[in-house]
């Protein structure tokens, strides 16, 4: 009989987290660890209902002894998923990005002894931002350990995307708002950012980045003209200009790391 292999996933109880828990807890053991106490143990009933094999533990991955403690798990494959994402509210709380987007990834990789993959974010290239750079140190530290990168475009319909915003501000008939006319975004679903994930355990090499092929960057503008469209609103849309930390056009890679990008299928893989 083939041993299942055992998962740990850090903000396993997240947007992206949870569906990626829900896919790898079919054929395998998966340990959620998260600070959200309601949404953890929810999605654990959930999945201990359908007889899963899953275990979880409430806490922060900036606490070194919490971390330690987990480890005790003996996990086959760790993954990453816990960290501050969005950038205007680091830019006014930035010790909140450094001490969990940079010292709490040091804190799962001080007891990583196995396969690492790290969550990321195309805000991390020519980082700008606090978040952003928070995320390009997260990245660093992960390859020089050894890790597996995977960077995100915008995943659509997580937890604080602009569809969230914008179907708050349709139900109360307001206009959508939108920083800039020229503001583009790379685009990707929930499900990719899990098929992401997965495909690089199978195939990501250790110090490496893995990249989805999103196709064009969206611009943002255009996208919520097609959202007005769709939904027969007469809202209307409303500039608010770029906010601190934000950058017009984000990109995927730098000119160096394309110069080290092979293409695999609909993936882009970067080797160290």
């Amino acid at each position: 009989m083939i041993r299942k292999k055992k998962y740990l996933v850090f903000g396993g109880a997240g947007s992206i987290g949870s569906e990626l828990v829900r896919q790898l807890c079919i054929k395998n053991k998966v340990f959620i660890f998260d600070i959200d106490e309601t949404r953890t143990y929810d999605l654990y009933e959930e999945l201990r209902y359908k007889k899963y094999d899953v275990d979880y533990r409430i806490g922060d991955i900036r606490n070194k002894e919490t971390i330690k403690e987990v480890f005790k798990w003996n996990p086959d494959i760790v993954i990453n998923a816990a960290a501050y994402k969005h950038v205007s509210p680091m830019e006014r709380y930035p010790r909140e990005a450094i001490e969990t987007n940079e010292l709490g990834t040091l804190n799962i990789l001080d007891e990583t002894k196995c396969k690492y993959i790290q969550i990321s974010s195309d805000k991390a290239v020519n980082a700008e931002s606090v978040m952003g750079i928070s995320k390009r140190m997260a990245e660093k530290i992960t390859l020089n350990a050894g890790g597996i990168v995977v960077r995100f475009g915008n995943v659509l319909a997580s937890r604080g995307s602009v569809l969230g915003l914008w179907q708050r501000q349709l139900d109360h008939k307001e206009p959508l708002t939108v920083t800039h006319e020229r503001m583009e975004r790379y685009m990707m679903s929930i499900e990719q950012a899990c098929g992401l994930i997965i495909k690089a355990i199978e195939i990501a090499k250790p110090k490496s980045i893995m990249i989805m092929d999103m196709g064009e960057r969206v611009n943002i503008l255009k996208l919520a003209v097609d959202i007005l469209k769709k939904s027969n609103s007469n809202a209307g849309i409303k500039m608010i200009g770029i906010r601190p930390g934000e950058v017009l056009i984000e990109i995927l890679m730098t000119p160096e790391e394309e110069k080290r990008a092979i293409k695999v299928n609909n993936f882009w893989i970067i080797s160290k």
